[in-house]
């Protein structure tokens, strides 16, 4: 997406005309303008040049945006980057034009209401009086002369905007009240007393420059609620440092930020920010990353960990490698994402847009309507004009058109400053609307690492068979051996030494400890060395029922007893799961892996359907079946879940996941959290309440006030309306649009209590078929193969992985359990093809079932 600047627009009715504009021109695909960023992004092979001229074909201004292609080495320049520069214009007209709009207020209603003195050269002069008003609502016209410039143009370009009726509203007062001068001064000549004091009370000079000045003031509150929307984006910008601290010839030397290249040493000293993504190389230290991820306990950093920039060290001396400068860097990105999203527009905002595009035309009708039928029914034309005036200046499109983009841009602030990035506003209004969240097991409900979760000595003691197990098992660098070295280190317990270590994948390893020989692996792997009772078979059945992985210890012949290993649920996954269904979501977790595993992990993270077993292109199967049934949320982390990410309605990575995850979703977590995830949907909800909140206002506000304005109500109920409240009353309007959609900066996204708890409206416990995968896969050839010495779901991952690599095999699913694997082929495929790939992985190929 290419983001632009526009200048000139002044309500929606422009950006509505921008909008219409440049998807016009050829090789547009989409065009979205933002009336409160002022900026548009675009999509499409359409030339920047092509584009600028349409908008200014349009009546209005353009340029292109710093370039943020990632390529880019150099950090972008924020200092400027959606710098208020319009308050400070605002503000100065508004100073002015209160100047000069109370001394002519004191003459015009002072004077000539209550009596007030005057210099004796304006006493009992009015045609002197008439001058003074015209001097001075001269001049604040003068001073405001851009509501009569834009209005002009928007005439001009056939696409009249709110200037266009502050301007005309303003001018009609003052034309008017020319003439009135003018048929005063006449009647003063022939000494017409009556038509003196008649043409006297006809002056609006003091109208045309009220109207502007309160036009003037709801801008300028308008200008300043609109920049506290922006806060968010600005305080990430501001967290981009300047400088950094380069090891140059083991000196310390500081420099810009811009001259920081890919493979840098740097050091960050406690209290410093940290300049650009990299590697710490040496020292420890806690790092706060509050900033990105909205959590503020620091994180220990150690050599080998990754830091990210404008996070904060706050405790240790380290040392870095330069890994991503410039735009590259996390920082930047999000930043990015968090700007396209405020450049994009939501579906609900289509619905201000249809009524913009039309509303000024249809208000200028409106005038010109109530100014004739006054006249027809025989009224003054200074009367029938006071209704028309207050017609055009109380109408306001603003309020309409900034209905939608300050409550979607507080939300994507909110989002961001809790680590929650919604890529786009049609994502953050989807996400509250979702039916269906699903999830991934593996690294999404479970932490993706397997960890010893229970002890089962035999004729020793716990502490003995962990040091035992720990002395064998940290040779190894399978992953279940990582879980037993890390209960060890857990329970410090001390580290023997291991002689003679040996290992065979896939299935166990062995060593000398203490000069007892201790074999560690699994059932088949000890069979080898001892007879294996018929009870500890049984057993092993159980534990894999289980979802456990089973790793047993043989010491001399003798079994002396097993560790259970399995993927851990999240703290805070049974938690988010809750939360979920209590919000009437239907919540589905899906996983290629097998149903044993599959079925304890489900049960206890409380989901409300269970779908294993899927192969990778079946994820993506299940996404659409799902679809049909209502909206859809996936949640993962890996390369797999990519297609089913694509493919649902919402898509939300894991922050910890794959970077393909994260591209493929449009909401992504900066923590792996899944209460993120329920916090994303309730901030969503929050939103599209303040948006209707927004626009029943602005609907309600424009249909009430237009009739009032119009004098409907004169006949009934006595009801009318100066054209300056009805100034008032515009500016106002866009003043508490935008100032409710602040409330959400107080909105408590991780507060579950408030929730209005709801059942799910689906209407089935069970949404889908269970031959959902099969009827995806028609018309390919299925077949099972036996593959001897996985241990666990890392294993069936490795085998899975060197299977699918084969041309013709289109997905493979592997349960360590049974020792096989089912594949799904395109056509016929060679086995000397499988048995190479699955002996190339570490494991034995043992033929192909039935």
């Amino acid at each position: 997406m290419k983001q632009y600047s526009v200048t000139g627009m002044s309500c929606a009715a422009c950006s509505a005309r921008v909008e219409k504009a440049v998807s016009s021109v050829k090789g547009v695909d989409s065009c979205s303008v933002s009336l409160l960023t002022n900026s548009m992004g675009v999509e499409g092979s359409a030339s920047p040049e092509e584009i600028i001229q349409a908008v200014v074909d349009a009546g209005y201004g353009a340029s292109l945006k710093e370039s943020s292609s990632s390529t880019t080495r150099n950090a972008p320049n924020y200092d400027n980057e959606l710098k208020d520069t319009e308050t400070p214009k605002i503000r100065k007209r508004l100073i002015w034009s209160i100047g000069i709009l109370l001394p002519l207020m004191y003459v015009s209603m002072g004077h000539t209401m209550w009596g007030w003195p005057v210099p004796a050269f304006l006493d009992g002069n009015p045609v002197g009086i008439g001058i003074y008003e015209l001097v001075l609502s001269g001049l604040v016209m003068v001073i405001n002369q851009k509501f009569f410039i834009n209005g002009l143009k928007g005439l001009l370009h056939r696409a009249p905007n709110m200037d266009t009726l502050v301007a005309m509203g303003s001018a009609a007062s003052f034309c008017y009240s020319l003439y009135a001068l003018f048929a005063l001064s006449v009647a003063v000549t022939e000494v017409d007393s009556a038509m003196t004091m008649q043409y006297m009370h006809d002056f609006y000079f003091e109208s045309a420059a009220m109207i502007l000045t309160l036009i003037t003031v709801g801008k300028m509150l308008e200008a300043k609620s609109k920049g506290k929307t922006t806060d968010a984006l600005k305080n990430l910008m501001k967290l981009a440092p300047k400088s950094a601290t380069l090891i140059q010839n083991g000196a310390e030397v500081v420099v810009p930020i811009e001259e920081v290249n890919v493979g840098d040493i740097f050091a960050v000293k406690p209290g410093e920010s940290v300049p650009v993504d990299g590697v710490v190389l040496e020292g420890m230290s806690a790092i706060n990353e509050a900033s990105l991820t909205g959590e503020s306990v620091p994180v220990d950093k150690e050599p080998g960990d990754a830091v990210s920039t404008g996070t904060i060290n706050m405790s240790g001396y380290i040392r870095c490698e330069a890994k991503r400068v410039g735009e590259d860097t996390t920082l930047s990105q999000i930043i990015q994402m968090v700007s396209d999203a405020a450049a994009t527009k939501a579906p609900i905002a289509k619905i201000a847009d249809k009524v913009s595009g039309v509303f000024v035309p249809v208000v200028l009708s409106i005038a010109l309507v109530t100014l004739i039928v006054w006249l027809l029914a025989g009224q003054t034309f200074g009367y029938s004009l006071a209704r028309a005036v207050s017609v055009l200046v109380i109408s306001c499109p603003c309020a309409l058109g900034l209905a939608t983009p300050v409550a979607i841009m507080v939300g994507n602030g909110m989002g961001a400053k809790n680590g929650i990035l919604f890529k786009t506003s049609a994502a953050l209004e989807q996400m509250g609307k979702t039916q269906i969240v699903v999830l991934d097991k593996t690294g999404t409900i479970t932490k993706g690492e397997p960890k010893a979760v229970q002890i089962l000595p035999e004729n020793i003691e716990v502490n003995e068979l962990i040091k035992i197990a720990y002395a064998v098992e940290n040779k190894s660098e399978h992953p279940l051996a990582k879980a037993v070295v890390q209960k060890a280190t857990d329970e410090n317990i001390p580290l023997l030494e291991c002689e003679n270590f040996k290992s065979e994948t896939g299935l166990g390893v062995c060593g000398i400890v203490e000069g007892k020989t201790i074999y560690s692996g699994n059932i088949k792997y000890l069979s080898k060395f001892i007879n294996i009772p018929e009870s500890l078979k049984k057993k092993n059945e159980e534990y894999t029922k289980q979802g456990t992985t089973p790793l047993y210890f043989v010491q001399d012949k003798t079994y002396i007893g097993a560790i259970l290993l399995a993927d851990t649920i999240k703290e805070d996954s049974t938690q988010a799961i809750k939360e979920l269904k209590n919000m009437g979501i239907h919540v589905v977790m899906l996983t290629g892996d097998n149903k044993n595993t599959a079925n304890v992990i489900g049960s206890q993270a409380g989901v409300d359907e269970i779908v294993a077993g899927v192969l990778p292109n079946g994820k993506e199967a299940v996404i659409r079946a799902l679809k049909e049934k209502g909206m859809v949320a996936m949640v993962g982390d890996g390369v797999n879940d990519a297609p089913a990410l694509t493919s649902a309605d919402v898509g939300v990575a894991i922050g910890a996941g794959t970077d393909v995850a994260i591209d493929a979703a449009d909401v992504v977590s900066m923590k792996s959290n899944l209460t993120d995830v329920a916090a994303a949907i309730r901030l969503s909800r929050q939103t599209l309440r303040d948006i209707h909140q927004n626009l029943f206002w602005a609907f309600f506000y424009n249909a009430i006030g237009i009739p009032l304005a119009a004098g409907v109500w004169i006949s009934i109920f006595g009801w009318t309306l100066n054209p300056m409240f009805g100034a008032t009353a515009m500016g106002l309007s866009s003043f508490f649009v935008v100032t409710n959609a602040l409330r959400l900066n107080l909105f408590k996204m991780y507060d579950s209590s408030k929730d209005k708890k709801c059942k799910n409206t689906l209407g089935s416990d069970r949404l889908l078929v269970e031959n959902t995968e099969e009827d995806n896969n028609k018309g390919d050839e299925d077949m099972e193969i036996t593959v001897n010495g996985m241990m666990c779901g890392h294993c069936e991952k490795h085998v899975v992985d060197a299977l699918t690599k084969i041309d013709g095999v289109k997905s493979a699913t592997a349960d360590h359990t049974t020792n096989t694997v089912s594949l799904v082929c395109e056509g016929k495929v060679e086995e000397a093809a499988l048995k190479a790939a699955v002996e190339e992985a570490g494991y034995e190929y043992a033929g192909i079932k039935g």
